[in-house]
């Protein structure tokens, strides 16, 4: 299993930018696909981005590409989630998630399906 703990949510006006970050702790997070999903209030959780394990592939969902990059440091356990340019409607709790690579799933699935493990998120507030 893997324990993950979300960080750097607050509030920010229009334009302006954050940096979340997502620390796991447990088995290999090198084995580990990640991803950043969010969920804006009386919204369903949506996928935002995801990271293979080895960082070569990055998804996103198409409202923030451009705007917001994933990316992964394997040697501190740690994805990241920098976000510029933000919206009023990126307003949400940010939840980090893992799945596993034994699982054999695939982007598209993440995105539809969601991950195995979740942090219990970030709220990130854009003032417009």
């Amino acid at each position: 299993q893997v324990q993950l703990v979300e960080s750097g949510g607050g509030k920010v006006q229009a334009g302006g930018s954050l940096r979340l970050s997502c620390a796991a702790s447990g088995r290999a997070f090198g084995s580990y696909a990640m991803g950043w999903f969010r969920q804006a209030p009386g919204q369903e959780r949506e996928f935002v981005a995801a990271i293979s394990w080895s960082g070569g592939s990055t998804y996103y969902k198409d409202s923030v590409k451009g705007r917001f990059t994933i990316s992964r440091d394997n040697a501190k356990n740690t994805v990241y989630l920098q976000m510029n340019n933000l919206r009023s409607e990126d307003t949400a709790v940010y939840y980090c998630a893992a799945e596993s690579v034994e699982k054999g799933t695939y982007y598209y699935e993440w995105i539809s399906h969601g991950m195995d493990y979740w942090g219990k998120g970030t709220l990130v507030t854009v003032s417009s």
